[in-house]
C-alpha cells in the first residue's frame, strides 16, 4: 500500500501549508462528458469575475506561492504555480481544454476555490510519495507534454512530489511528469489540494469535500478524504486488500 508522505522539513520551512488529499479507486475516467466541458466553461466565467481588473499576480491566493517558490529558489515569472497559470489563462478569455474527467474536475476545482489541484496514477507510482525537497543528484524527469529528450532533473532545494522512481511534479505544484499522468486508462490514484495562509482548513476543506463529490458523480468508484500537516503528516493512498 501506498503513502502519501510529507516530510517534516516541508513543515519547518512552510509551517501552515495544508496539503489535502482526494485518494480514488475503482473510477472511470474515460469519455467525453458535456457536462463537465459546462462546468469548467462555468468556473472560467466565474474565476474571471471574481478577479476582476486586478493583476492575478497580486491576488491573495496567487501572491503566497509566488512568495513560497521564492523562498526554494524558484523563479515564479519564469515558473508560475498552477493556480496563478490557471488564473493567468482565465484573465486572458483562454479557454482550458478538456482532457478527461478527472483532470477537468480538479481544474474546475481548483478555480472555483483558487487553490492549486493535481493528481497521480497510482498504477504508475512505484512506492511511496513523498512532497520533499530535491536533494543534489536527482534522476532526470520527462514533464507533462515535453519530449523525452527534454528530462531534466530537479534543482537542489526545490519543492518535488517524488516517488521510487524520482520527481511525479516539479517545483512543488508547477508541472507533473509524463510518467505518472492521469489517463484514461486510470482507476485509482489521488489528487491534491494544497493551501497557504490566506487559504485555512475551512477553505480546504470545502474545495475538498466538492472535488470528492464530483469525482463520485462524475467518475464513480470509492474516495476517501485527508488533510495532511505538520502534526499529522501521511495517509494511505490505497485501500487494505480485501480479506
Amino acid at each position: 500500500m501506498a503513502k502519501l508522505v510529507a516530510q517534516a522539513e516541508i513543515f519547518a520551512t512552510f509551517p501552515q501549508v495544508l496539503i489535502g488529499v482526494v485518494a480514488f479507486e475503482g473510477v472511470e475516467n474515460s469519455g467525453e462528458d458535456p457536462a463537465l466541458t459546462a462546468l469548467l466553461r462555468s468556473a472560467e466565467a466565474d474565476a474571471a469575475r471574481r478577479l476582476g481588473t486586478a493583476p492575478v499576480v497580486e491576488h491573495a491566493s496567487v501572491a503566497p506561492w509566488r512568495e513560497a517558490y521564492r523562498r526554494f529558489g524558484a523563479k515564479p515569472k519564469d515558473h508560475p504555480s498552477s493556480i496563478e497559470n490557471l488564473l493567468r489563462r482565465v484573465a486572458k478569455g483562454q479557454p482550458l481544454r478538456a482532457v478527461s474527467p478527472l483532470v477537468d474536475l480538479y481544474n474546475i476545482v481548483s478555480l472555483r476555490h483558487f487553490v492549486p489541484v493535481g493528481g497521480e496514477d497510482l498504477d504508475t507510482v512505484s512506492g511511496d510519495v513523498e512532497l520533499r525537497f530535491a536533494g543534489e543528484n536527482e534522476p532526470p524527469v520527462r514533464l507533462l507534454g515535453e519530449p523525452s529528450e527534454s528530462a531534466r532533473p530537479p534543482k537542489a532545494g526545490e519543492v518535488i512530489y517524488a516517488d521510487g522512481v524520482g520527481a511525479l511534479c516539479r517545483r512543488w505544484n508547477w508541472k507533473e511528469a509524463e510518467r505518472t499522468k492521469l489517463t484514461e486508462k486510470s482507476t485509482r490514484g489521488f489528487l491534491v489540494v494544497e493551501a497557504l495562509p490566506p487559504v485555512g482548513r475551512t477553505e480546504l476543506e470545502a474545495a475538498l469535500a466538492d472535488l470528492a463529490a464530483l469525482v463520485q458523480k462524475h467518475c464513480g468508484g470509492r474516495v476517501r478524504i485527508a488533510v495532511l500537516d505538520r502534526e499529522s503528516r501521511e495517509i494511505e493512498l490505497s485501500s487494505p486488500p480485501s480479506p
